[in-house]
């Protein structure tokens, strides 16, 4: 599995690439996984403030369908219309083309509270 190590990552399995005072936001290359083939990726907060830990979408696969947690406070600025027609982006490439929104962050300083490759790594025991 892969766990790019400029990346920052939740217990929940998202993980977050901060440019500035925007962050983009995908689930894991071990959330994929056990998740299966994804089918369907439900995001209406577009244009919502979100607060951290707050359920942004789902993710839905074929034996099941996952909420997504906002790693971090802030408005959901754009959602990957990418998706809407190939979702199996997010089992192919997630931490590229299978990104999912991105978000106008409210307090950069939520991202220190994250995790690093390591310790998710740590987390999942891989």
């Amino acid at each position: 599995m892969n766990f790019p190590s400029e990346l920052k990552y939740t217990k929940d399995h998202e993980w977050v690439s901060v440019s500035g005072n925007e962050a983009t936001i995908g689930i894991t290359d071990f959330a994929q996984r056990e998740l299966g083939d994804i089918v369907y990726i439900d995001i209406n907060t577009v244009g919502a403030e979100v607060a951290a830990e707050e359920v942004f979408g789902t993710v839905e696969a074929v034996k099941t369908v996952s909420d997504l947690f906002m790693p971090v406070a802030g408005t959901v600025s754009e959602f990957n219309s990418a998706l809407n027609d190939n979702p199996e982006l997010v089992n192919s490439d997630p931490y590229g083309q299978g990104w999912m929104v991105k978000v106008t962050l409210a307090n950069a300083s939520d991202v220190d509270g994250l995790l690093g490759a390591d310790e998710y790594k740590a987390l999942i025991g891989a």
